[in-house]
């Protein structure tokens, strides 16, 4: 799972959810992503091994430039218009900004890749 700011703390919750169910697991905090292109091949590949082909990026701004790092199969969870006004709590529960939405999709990116 790809965050970067408060969306850390929700994968670090799916992480945790996730552990307790067997499924292995990473977060990676990214909070830009020109430094992390700075970085040389083997830095980057030990952060995001090319092997794991099982990603969710969550980021409850836009999901836009997500797919270069989730692959195209891979999962951007993220928001597509504009125009929502409600306390934060239960905008993160309509969009879908909770640890059992994203240990959904996280799961369903595991179930993906072990058949595969």
């Amino acid at each position: 799972m790809l965050a970067t700011g408060s969306e850390v703390a929700l994968c670090v919750q799916t992480y945790e959810q996730l552990a307790r169910e067997g499924i292995k697991a990473r977060v990676v905090s990214m909070p830009c992503w020109r430094l992390f292109e700075d970085q040389d091949q083997t830095y980057r590949d030990s952060v995001l091994p090319p092997t794991v082909k099982a990603r969710v990026s969550v980021e409850e701004g836009s999901s836009f430039g997500w797919e270069r790092y989730v692959g195209e199969n891979g999962e951007s969870l993220g928001m597509h218009f504009f125009g929502a006004s409600a306390p934060l709590k239960f905008l993160q529960k309509k969009f879908g900004f909770t640890p059992e939405h994203v240990v959904e999709a996280a799961k369903v990116q595991f179930q993906l890749r072990r058949t595969r």
